[in-house]
């Protein structure tokens, strides 16, 4: 999920005629506090499609959820229970990280998507009894593996990215449910539940949808130590942060262990300045976000259904957001995980307050990683 940024030349210094600027000024300075509003919001909102986008994502975890809750198809299934919010996920996810433009395409693409997140799930049941036997935390090890993944699959473009960040995501939805060997026909079953969901309002969105392209300063490769391939080194990064987590964990304990390293894998640019910044937007919306979904806790019991539309709606701005402000989307995302998790009977206030700080935990081991350990530098015009 890559950070970009895009200038809109609406609302830009110089981009109107001369007389426009002198207008604004003889306005008074209400005229330039709305008119950086407007670009403010140019910035969450690029446009109608990126709205599009996230009423896709919603729609496709809440038909997956659903049918997952279905007695008909959960009932006799071992884990049955997590069949509702597994689909939900690899659906959520898989419509986040496609990013195609023909719905033949997209259809494919989220096909193989949720086929990652299932592989990530069985990797999750299958690795972690054996790296138990390294340590303490075989669960956590197997994470490691899936940052690594994140990273170095983006030198497959925008699907191999998708499908690293699937198999993470895969990983990341088994250890939460605790998924045993026996669970492993209700996890191919969510799958295909899965691809249901999300292909159906993709197909339904049609051409009105416009993936963002990513710009120069993403696509533009970066140098690492030995001239190394840049997407290998983002996945040892990640890796090195995540296994360091991991030992952390093992020696004074965290909270939710899975917060951090989740942290220090995406905030992993393919340089060490886009590392920065993404640490810094990160952290920034996490201290937002969070905060907010603890106020609004006490509608968890009072009203249930305004939470989770608020929770959609902010899973809505997290997709309109992402391209351009990582700092609203994260902060977003943050407010979603607390109100749902208040929704489903976690409330443990310590539980929340973990977020923010496995969160800087997580970002400050990423980027201490990025500029001490396997530095990136980006590629000058002399090459």
């Amino acid at each position: 999920m890559s950070d970009i940024r895009e200038e809109a030349s609406a609302g830009t210094p110089g981009a109107g005629p001369v007389g426009d600027g002198e207008a604004v000024k003889a306005a008074g300075p209400s005229a330039g506090r709305l008119q950086r509003f407007a670009a403010w919001l140019d910035a969450i909102d690029p446009g109608t499609h990126r709205r599009i986008k996230g009423l896709r994502l919603v729609t496709a975890y809440g038909i997956a959820a659903m049918m997952g809750a279905l007695p008909a198809i959960s009932a006799g299934l071992h884990g049955g229970a997590s069949l509702s919010s597994l689909a939900g996920g690899f659906a959520l996810w898989a419509s986040v990280s496609e990013a195609r433009i023909k719905r033949g395409e997209s259809s494919r693409d989220l096909l193989l998507l949720c086929a990652a997140a299932v592989l990530g799930a069985a990797m999750m049941i299958a690795l972690a009894p054996l790296l138990g036997g390294v340590g303490q935390h075989g669960a956590e090890l197997t994470l490691v593996t899936g940052a690594f993944l994140v990273g170095f699959l983006k030198r497959f473009g925008v699907l191999g990215s998708g499908i690293g960040s699937q198999i993470y995501i895969g990983q990341l939805l088994a250890y939460g449910a605790g998924l045993g060997v026996a669970d492993l026909p209700m996890v191919c079953i969510a799958g295909l539940i899965a691809i249901g969901a999300s292909i159906v309002p993709r197909v339904l969105s049609g051409p009105a949808e416009h993936p963002v392209i990513a710009a120069a300063t993403d696509a533009a490769p970066a140098l690492g130590p030995l001239r190394s391939p840049p997407e290998l080194i983002m996945g040892l990064q990640a890796a090195i942060a995540a296994l360091i987590i991991v030992m952390l964990d093992d020696f004074v304990g965290l909270e939710e262990a899975a917060w951090a390293i989740t942290a220090c894998t995406y905030v992993i640019g393919n340089s060490s300045a886009r590392t920065m910044e993404r640490v810094w937007r990160r952290i920034l919306g996490t201290l937002i976000g969070v905060p907010l979904g603890i106020a609004c806790l006490p509608l968890a019991t009072e009203a249930p259904m305004l939470l989770w539309s608020a929770a959609a709606l902010a899973m809505i701005i997290y997709a309109m957001a992402l391209p351009n402000r990582y700092d609203i989307a994260c902060g977003a995302y943050a407010f979603t995980l607390i109100v749902t998790l208040a929704i489903t009977g976690e409330h443990s206030l310590l539980l929340f307050l973990s977020r923010i700080w496995e969160t800087l935990i997580g970002g400050a081991l990423g980027l201490g990683v990025a500029l001490i350990l396997l530095p990136l530098r980006e590629r000058t015009a002399n090459g």
